[in-house]
């Protein structure tokens, strides 16, 4: 197993981390089994989040006996003083720990993280939290550029997490300036939230990046475990096969495939077209249709209200058909 230093952290991770979005669909039981898998492969790093429903609370479970041997990461949506306060104990709760490792703000919007920052803001309580020893380090996690390029200008940023696989690639440059700051960088997303069919082929594509620190894959099984860490711990040059399948991946995905880049944004009628594909994505291909639709079911404004301006389409780079693909995500949300 390959370990990197997480940036300014100092911590010491397996290149190959867990993701804990997927164990919302087994149980507590099989979360062990996942860990005591991890434990024994050598993999140490763990990402969860307070959205995560039963995530960390099946987490906390796991980790009873194995605290010590992990990298415990989660994240809040908090953006005041208050509720981050508030979900930091939720978390140490959950997690059954009187420490974590690292806690990030979870995919902050630029107003939001002015919010995040400002006074009364929740920075202030994660920065509490450290000083008391509850928290070890602050991160933060993006989905937009905009964003992830702001948070390598904020100090206390010491690791972001963003989308980076073979379709989504949008923030290349800004993960090899993680690297020069010093910043650790956690990759999300690395099969485009199950978009992508070849696990190997996509891992082996992201761990050929160098200032990659850390992937985190989210599995259910343990076959799918060490199906991953097969690929993540394979250090060889890609193959002209493994090219080729990665050019085949492209093409089948980059013609309908949203990045999440939000240049098609503001919607006429305000929708939040990046959140509607995303959620969409959960509900076609991540088998976690009811999470999908809980969050779907806090947009403010959904896929039925498109009314056809085609605006979007005009600025999105990778020319998506955005209208017609609203009208499949109003039809599998049943509007």
């Amino acid at each position: 197993m390959e370990y990197r230093t997480l940036g300014k952290t100092g911590l010491r991770v397996s290149r190959m981390g867990f993701g804990g979005i997927p164990i919302q669909r087994v149980d507590a039981a099989r979360t062990r089994m996942l860990v005591e898998k991890m434990a024994e492969m050598g993999v140490n790093y763990i990402d969860t989040a307070r959205g995560y429903t039963v995530s960390e609370s099946y987490l906390g479970e796991a980790l009873e006996g194995y605290r010590d041997k992990f990298v415990l990461a989660t994240k809040s949506m908090a953006r005041t003083k208050e509720a981050m306060a508030k979900d930091i104990e939720i978390s140490l709760g959950n997690l059954r720990t009187d420490y974590i490792d690292l806690y990030q703000v979870h995919n902050p919007s630029m107003e939001q993280l002015e919010q995040v920052t400002g006074e009364g803001g929740a920075l202030e309580a994660l920065m509490e939290a450290k000083e008391a020893g509850k928290i070890g380090h602050i991160g933060l996690t993006a989905h937009s550029v905009e964003v992830f390029r702001k948070a390598l200008e904020l100090d206390w940023v010491e690791t972001i997490m963003f989308p980076y696989n073979v379709v989504e690639t949008q923030g290349t440059e800004l993960i090899d300036a993680c690297a020069e700051k010093n910043i650790g960088f956690i990759d999300m997303k690395p099969m485009a939230g199950g978009a992508i069919e070849d696990p190997a082929t996509a891992l082996r594509f992201i761990c050929s990046n160098p200032s990659v620190t850390v992937v985190i894959p989210g599995v259910s099984e343990i076959e799918e475990l060490e199906e991953n860490l097969k690929a993540c711990s394979d250090v060889s040059p890609l193959s002209q096969e493994e090219q080729g399948k990665i050019a085949e991946i492209r093409e089948q995905l980059g013609s309908n495939f949203c990045r999440r880049c939000n240049y098609c944004a503001p919607c006429t009628v305000g929708i939040s077209i990046p959140n509607v594909f995303l959620f969409a994505g959960y509900l076609q291909r991540y088998d976690l249709e009811g999470w999908a639709r809980e969050r779907y079911a806090t947009l403010d404004t959904k896929a039925s209200a498109c009314v056809e301006c085609g605006e979007c389409e005009t600025r999105c780079p990778y020319h998506l058909p955005i209208r017609e693909m609203m009208k499949m995500a109003a039809r599998d949300f049943g509007e």
